[in-house]
């Protein structure tokens, strides 16, 4: 019987039986939507307070997105529903450390309650499941061309300025 409810746990385990699940819809909340301002139905939470810090703000929201990921990929979430998580936080991470722009779009993209969709998503429906690769090429494709833009610019520059 204990066996039999351990292959159930894992083949498709919910948010209520698992406290690390909890856990991450707790910390998701905290860091996208814990707070609101007076009056509106815009909600923000301590990414947006934190990402104000130059570097460190960023870099420590990153850290904390990333340990949700890592909780999730230790409790059976899918390759794919991971893959999706990641573009989620890299998004995040990458347009969050462009000065004044990143910190309001901190406060309007919240990776982090996307990925609590997601992991709700995948854990109470059974959705997203399957192979990572139908994300990851598209995402080395454009990881490349944004390579190549970025040296091609780097070039330009150079052969202006010299």
């Amino acid at each position: 019987m204990a066996r039999e409810n351990a292959i159930q746990y894992k083949v498709s385990p919910t948010i209520g039986q698992n406290r690390a699940l909890k856990d991450v819809e707790y910390l998701a909340k905290w860091m996208d939507s814990r707070f609101r301002i007076p009056g509106t139905n815009f909600r923000f939470g301590l990414d947006g307070i934190i990402g104000l810090i130059p570097g460190a703000g960023d870099l420590s929201t990153f850290a904390v997105s990333s340990y949700m990921l890592l909780i999730m990929a230790r409790n059976g979430a899918s390759g794919f529903v991971l893959a999706k998580m990641v573009m989620n936080v890299l998004v995040d991470a990458i347009v969050g450390s462009i000065p004044f722009i990143g910190d309001l779009f901190d406060l309007a993209f919240k990776a982090n309650m996307r990925n609590l969709r997601l992991m709700q998503e995948h854990y109470r429906e059974g959705r997203h499941s399957g192979s990572a690769m139908k994300v990851i090429i598209p995402v080395l494709i454009l990881l490349f061309l944004i390579i190549v833009g970025l040296i091609y610019g780097t070039y330009r520059l150079l052969a202006w300025i010299f």
